[in-house]
């Protein structure tokens, strides 16, 4: 039996890469638009469905679905950025800044039905493509919210609002936009984060602007967890509004978690081995300089 699922789970692995490897000749474009941030593309090969932004001659993927099983993740990114759960397992208000096909709501739905999650989407286009095309699901407990992240941080905090979880994946086709790696954003976002809150930032491990964001998300929270693996070029940054959790801790944790993320394709286990403490792996010169509101190059640091 274990063979069994040995193969039957390679087999699927071996069949996504096929899929992701005929994307750029063998899919069908079923939805194109230009909004007002970006070129918009919703393309199928065979059973996957994907919505692209096209800039400046990149086209990049932003979230990805299974047909014929949605609640499967497909990209790896999204699976670490589960490690939240390892820190705050019960979370009962959640952020969500970048929407993309709305794939991270639909899932957190599913694991937390009564939880309220807020997503914040800046182009309206991206929302009525997301419902579209991708299943995005919205209801009393689900709202979304057009309108840029930061600006929607900062009213929170006139509200005097708290979430338990955070999720920073706001992506404008190229990068991360600059007003959301700074020192005084992570700032604003670090108030926002209820006693027991967590914070997880997507980003990039081949990225000069890889030590920059190091070095200012240990300048505002003082320790973080580095998650990534060697398979593609995402990370995970995992922070607390609390001291962050020992190996023990995170291993007993693990056992919970284990029954509820497996059904999403999310292997916590892997996950946990991905991750490194920032006070032990600093791999980022101690002169590193911070990202601020008057210095975040992003447009000049790119991916390289």
């Amino acid at each position: 039996m274990l063979k069994m699922a040995y193969f039957c789970k390679l087999s699927m692995i071996i069949c996504l890469a096929a899929i992701f490897l005929s994307t750029q000749v063998g899919a069908e474009i079923i939805h194109n638009e230009r909004s007002l941030y970006r070129n918009i593309i919703v393309e199928d090969t065979g059973d996957l469905r994907c919505l692209r932004f096209n800039v400046k001659n990149s086209k990049s993927s932003q979230s990805c679905f299974l047909k014929s099983n949605p609640q499967s993740l497909v990209f790896n990114y999204t699976k670490l950025l589960f490690s939240a759960l390892l820190v705050n397992n019960q979370p009962e208000r959640i952020l969500i800044i970048g929407l993309g096909g709305g794939t991270m709501s639909n899932t957190l739905h599913q694991l937390f039905p009564k939880s309220r999650i807020d997503n914040v989407e800046i182009d309206p286009s991206v929302v009525k493509v997301a419902r579209q095309y991708f299943g995005f699901f919205e209801n009393e407990n689900v709202k979304t919210y057009t309108q840029d992240g930061r600006i929607f941080i900062k009213r929170a905090l006139l509200k005097k609002q708290k979430y338990d979880w955070i999720i920073l994946d706001a992506f404008n086709g190229e990068y991360i936009p600059e007003h959301l790696l700074t020192q005084e954003f992570l700032t604003e976002a670090k108030q926002l984060l209820s006693t027991n809150g967590v914070l997880t930032s997507n980003t990039f491990s081949s990225s000069t602007l890889y030590a920059h964001e190091s070095a200012t998300y240990q300048s505002v929270y003082n320790e973080f967890f580095n998650v990534r693996n060697q398979k593609n070029n995402n990370r995970i940054i995992l922070v607390s509004a609390q001291q962050l959790p020992s190996d023990k801790e995170l291993l007993q944790r693990i056992e919970v978690l284990k029954p509820q993320l497996s059904p999403f394709n999310i292997d916590i286990s892997a996950i946990y081995s991905s991750m490194t403490s920032s006070n032990t792996h600093q791999d980022w010169p101690e002169n590193t300089r911070l990202l601020t509101d008057q210095f975040a190059p992003a447009n000049l640091l790119n991916i390289e």
